[in-house]
């Protein structure tokens, strides 16, 4: 677009901006007072109480579908029939965890617990233990419920909303009807209330004398009880010296009263602040039409000063220096004065480009040339000098010396030999079988090593240096930091979803995201050797991203890693 263009539409869309910003902050501010005196407040109250009431139900329909549960109904009759202390404790921990079934799946739940006919308390989540006099007053409200659903209100002790229901036996059409426990769901009506109440005002819910929500309110309900004439309404009121804006709606489910509470003054405040901001927005505006005036002429010439400062500095050499952009520089436009300053900066960031390419690439060069020497030293002095140790060991009849040199021997050609990347899972298993030999004089019995490998698997293919480093790890996180012994299993399947090789511990365990945060950079690699993140990275370059490593561990109860391969081997 041509210069004497911008100015034009620059002029024209201030006035119009001007224009339309007055409109609306006008249009605006007649009606923001209205609208959010009388309708918002009472809409908000009454969408959030429509959500906490369904949210409710819903957990009130939960507990229905657990005194209902077929499976949930026999345990609970075996408990009530069964007198062996060890039975009990089986059906008890089945309820247990069919309970847990129920928990996962309302994130509003502390704890489902279950009190059965014998007394006992069985529950899953986050459990609190129900007092005596509680569960006595518990007990005599569901029974006189009827197997309804019955509301227990938060106290002292416990802040949790508690949903009680009376559990009875029946069966298909048979409904005997004996008592076989009370079903206690403690909700956490704060977070409910969280969830869905709305960001302004404050919300309080209450039922007769007890306060649902919050813990402390901004007063107390017998302030504004006689206000409250009808199910739903709103009305403003004098409490403690500050005036407050109060909506309410009574429940026709629970019978529970919602209050939304607005101070009164925040509304008139936030009317003044539109009519000031009206204000103070023309005259900011009218300020800085000056300083774009004054702006945009200094811009016509300042562009062309720069570009030929650029180019002197590049005829001198600098070519950074000539394409760095300062703090002063403002950004490029679209003009025919923007369009000569981008050739430009391109045409130097190429030449740059290329004079740090070339000196990079000497560099490499030179490094390469380094490491070519120092790889140069021959591999066979190693072996001839590992060879001398051995028949040493031999002739003065040291035969553990000997056996652990030729179990060094092999692993140290396996790991240099670099002309095979893939092996067979038999010469894997010869390299562990070595690693474990050494291992096995340095830990004697504390080293408890298994071998569960099918024949017919010997000839399945897997990069070189799978296995060993794995055991490794095992040793040094499982064996080491104990003193005891400590039980490492190497075993192989194969299944109809692919081949897998599994290295068992019963070490401390490690986390299961362990590859994520090794390969996100979360975690560092505390060994020195090949690691679980690059065995990882080279079987999925091997066979496929489907397949790699798998860690399966709990703190305190061991870790398995377990290595996924394909099915069929490619021909």
């Amino acid at each position: 677009m041509k210069i004497k263009n911008k100015i034009s539409i620059l002029f024209a869309l201030i006035i119009a901006v001007t224009f339309t910003f007055t409109l609306l902050v006008q249009q605006y501010a007649f009606s923001i007072y209205d609208e959010q005196l009388y309708d918002k407040s009472s809409q908000v109250l009454n969408l959030s109480s429509a959500a906490i009431e369904t949210k409710l139900s819903r957990i009130e329909q939960m507990s229905y579908n657990i005194i209902a549960d077929v499976q949930l109904q026999k345990l609970l009759l075996s408990i009530k029939n069964n007198e062996s202390d060890y039975d009990l404790h089986i059906l008890r921990q089945q309820v247990i965890d069919r309970l847990l079934s129920y928990a996962g799946s309302e994130s509003s739940i502390y704890s489902i617990q279950l009190i059965d006919s014998r007394g006992k308390e069985n529950g899953a989540g986050n459990l609190k233990a129900i007092d005596s006099r509680k569960r006595s007053q518990m007990e005599e409200i569901t029974n006189a419920a009827g197997g309804e659903n019955r509301w227990i209100f938060p106290d002292e002790k416990d802040s949790a909303l508690i949903s009680a229901r009376e559990i009875r036996s029946f069966s298909n059409t048979n409904f005997d009807l004996e008592f076989l426990g009370t079903l206690v769901i403690r909700v956490n009506i704060e977070k409910i209330v969280e969830e869905f109440s709305s960001e302004e005002g404050e919300l309080i819910l209450f039922s007769g004398e007890a306060i649902l929500y919050p813990k402390e309110p901004l007063f107390s309900p017998d302030e504004v009880r006689l206000s409250i004439q009808s199910t739903k309404g709103y009305f403003t009121q004098k409490i403690a010296e500050h005036t407050y804006f109060i909506s309410y709606s009574r429940s026709g489910n629970t019978g529970w009263t919602y209050l939304n509470i607005t101070p009164f003054n925040q509304i008139f405040e936030r009317v003044i602040f539109i009519k000031e901001l009206v204000v103070i927005v023309f005259i900011l505006i009218f300020v800085l039409v000056i300083l774009l005036g004054i702006r945009f002429s200094r811009s016509l010439t300042r562009p062309i000063d720069n570009l030929i400062s650029r180019m002197k500095m590049a005829e001198k050499g600098n070519f950074a220096g000539a394409h760095l952009q300062t703090a002063d520089d403002s950004p490029m436009s679209m003009d025919e004065m923007g369009l000569l300053h981008r050739t430009f900066r391109l045409m130097v960031e190429r030449i740059n480009t290329l004079i740090r390419e070339n000196y990079a690439n000497q560099l490499l060069i030179k490094e390469t040339e380094f490491r070519a020497l120092q790889a140069q030293i021959n591999p066979h002095f190693l072996y001839n000098t590992l060879e001398s140790i051995n028949w040493i060991a031999k002739v003065n009849k040291q035969t553990q010396i000997s056996n652990m040199v030729e179990s060094l021997g092999f692993l140290l050609r396996n790991s240099i030999n670099m002309k095979e990347e893939i092996l067979t899972l038999g010469e894997e298993i010869e390299v562990v079988r070595s690693y474990v030999m050494i291992q096995k004089y340095r830990f004697d019995e504390r080293l408890d090593f298994r071998l569960e490998i099918p024949a017919g698997l010997s000839k399945r293919k897997l990069p070189k240096l799978t296995l060993q480093p794995l055991l490794e790890n095992a040793i040094q996180y499982a064996l080491e930091p104990t003193i005891g012994t400590s039980k490492i299993v190497v075993l192989a399947k194969l299944t109809d979803e692919g081949f897998f090789i599994t290295v068992e511990d019963d070490g401390p365990g490690m986390p299961i995201d362990m590859i994520e945060k090794l390969r996100n950079g979360e975690l560092k690699a505390k060994g020195k050797g090949i690691g679980l993140l690059n065995i990882d990275e080279r079987i999925k370059l091997a066979f496929g991203e489907q397949y790699g490593i798998r860690i399966d561990s709990e703190p305190g109860h061991g870790t398995r890693v377990t290595i996924a391969l394909p099915r069929e081997e490619e021909e």
